[in-house]
């Protein structure tokens, strides 16, 4: 049985959900960035307990205190586009018996109604739970304040996120001292962030007794690393999809693109030859090779080489400059320079597809 694992936020749609919750209240996305910049710099100094993606788990004292509900991150997820492609990816990949599923640190109101969308159960989805308006019964009002003082403190004197010395000397003791022993500590340990390992833990319930041979997992940020990792070194297909310099370096394709259906003639030649497949099929395309940062056109044997005739349309579409052509990648054993064109080039398609969203970790 064939597999896929998609992250949400990134290569299935381009909002950051939880960005644009709290961004509804007044200084919200700066707050927001902050904490992002305090999740990566945990992340990377390997913090014990902490996990990728755990933005999502710190902003909650956030939201409790500008009174935003569960009905406020589904208003939200109704805005939400999904990039194009997607649907006609996974429903070419349930036609032909793969089995579809996401994995994201998005908050469930989202996540369910995205997937929903692309023909993706709520059985099939992974992410992150809150229950957050049964967190407003027992909160004890009190200890808002808390949360009032260091969101001044954070816009006086983290924002911009430059610092990060004094982000973790201050952030630390709010978290992990200053919320001890409160309701509203209690709340934020609850909240278990599906990021990181928990990614990883989630695929592997999937993915159950199925060798990664048969995997792909594709993502695209800080939070996918050690999932598209564990399928790389597990001799599965592990794709960064306008990925980030977190993602990118644990990837065996980058995928620089602005519709998910050039995806296909990866799976397909996954689906026939494994890892070799796409290697020789990623040969064919970029031969004599890319002459980074510069961006080739899409090749004319494309269709030719995946059989996929609804690619035609987006090949024509490339042709006449519609749309910017895709950018394929082979990663695994590159060395630091290809790393880096290969980021510079994806951080373009990046921002083209999530706008604001893709400068977050």
């Amino acid at each position: 049985m064939n597999i896929i694992c998609f992250d949400l936020e990134g290569p299935i749609s381009p909002q950051d959900n939880a960005y644009e919750v709290i961004g509804l209240t007044e200084d919200g996305d700066k707050i927001f960035e902050v904490i992002s910049r305090y999740d990566d710099i945990l992340t990377l100094e390997g913090r014990r307990g902490y996990e990728p993606g755990d933005t999502l788990k710190l902003i909650v004292p956030f939201l409790l205190y500008h009174n935003l509900s569960e009905q406020d991150i589904r208003e939200v997820s109704k805005t939400a586009k999904i990039v194009p492609g997607v649907k006609e990816t996974v429903s070419s990949l349930k036609e032909r018996g793969w089995k579809v599923f996401i994995i994201s640190t998005s908050y469930s109101q989202h996540a369910v109604n995205i997937g929903a969308q692309i023909g993706i159960p709520e059985t099939d989805i992974a992410c992150t739970k809150l229950p957050l308006d049964m967190y407003y019964k027992t909160l004890d009002r009190a200890d808002l304040k808390l949360v009032e003082d260091i969101r001044t403190r954070i816009l006086e004197e983290l924002y911009p996120p430059e610092d990060e010395e004094k982000i973790v000397e201050v952030l630390d003791n709010f978290f992990f001292k200053g919320l001890s022993g409160t309701r509203l500590g209690q709340i934020f340990r609850e909240v278990t962030v599906i990021g990181g390992i928990r990614k990883v833990e989630a695929m592997d319930s999937f993915v159950k007794d199925e060798p990664l041979e048969n995997v792909i997992a594709v993502g695209d940020s800080i939070t996918d690393f050690k999932m598209l990792k564990k399928v790389r070194d597990g001799g599965g297909l592990a794709v960064a999809f306008n990925g980030n310099e977190y993602s990118i370096p644990y990837a065996s394709i980058g995928l620089a693109s602005t519709d998910q259906r050039f995806l296909l003639p990866l799976i397909d030649a996954f689906e026939n030859r494994g890892k070799t497949g796409v290697a020789e099929v990623l040969r064919q395309i970029n031969e004599p090779g890319i002459d980074y940062p510069s961006i080739p056109s899409v090749p004319a044997d494309l269709t030719d080489l995946t059989d996929l005739t609804d690619l035609t349309d987006l090949k024509d579409a490339v042709k006449k400059g519609k749309i910017p052509p895709p950018v394929y990648s082979y990663l695994e054993g590159a060395d630091e320079r290809k790393i880096g064109e290969v980021i510079k080039i994806h951080k373009k398609y990046r921002t083209l597809v999530r706008g604001e969203a893709g400068k977050l970790g």
